[in-house]
């Protein structure tokens, strides 16, 4: 009786490694990243002076939706300074991207420092 607790135990060892060993490629390969469309024209954001002159700084990152034409049709503010936030957000809405085809959302990260400015 021992033989067979043995070596359904390794059975179900070498099974339990093969379902583990054949999931990671899968998972890795959903984690990869996407690539980004190029940005054609690109805006500055507007550093207001009350915020520069307090020494204000931070990071502002947006979700930009970009149409096929390559066009920024609207931005969502993931985090930030508010009022950072806004003035990246006006920008953003003037950038144009390369054309592609189909709409795609683009991360983009805005760096706030008053020394740089």
């Amino acid at each position: 009786m021992s033989g067979f607790k043995s070596s359904f135990s390794l059975a179900a060892l070498a099974l339990l490694f093969c379902l583990t060993a054949s999931c990671a490629p899968q998972l890795l390969a959903q984690n990869a990243p996407k690539p980004h469309r190029k940005v054609i024209v690109m805006f500055d954001p507007q550093y207001p002076e009350i915020i520069k002159n307090g020494h204000f700084e931070g990071q502002v990152r947006i979700d930009a939706t970009v149409l096929p034409n390559g066009t920024v049709s609207k931005v969502e503010i993931k985090g930030g300074n508010p009022i950072l936030a806004e003035c990246a957000s006006r920008a953003m809405m003037k950038w144009k991207y390369a054309p592609a085809p189909a709409q795609t959302v683009e991360e983009v990260i805005f760096n706030f420092n008053p020394t740089n400015r």
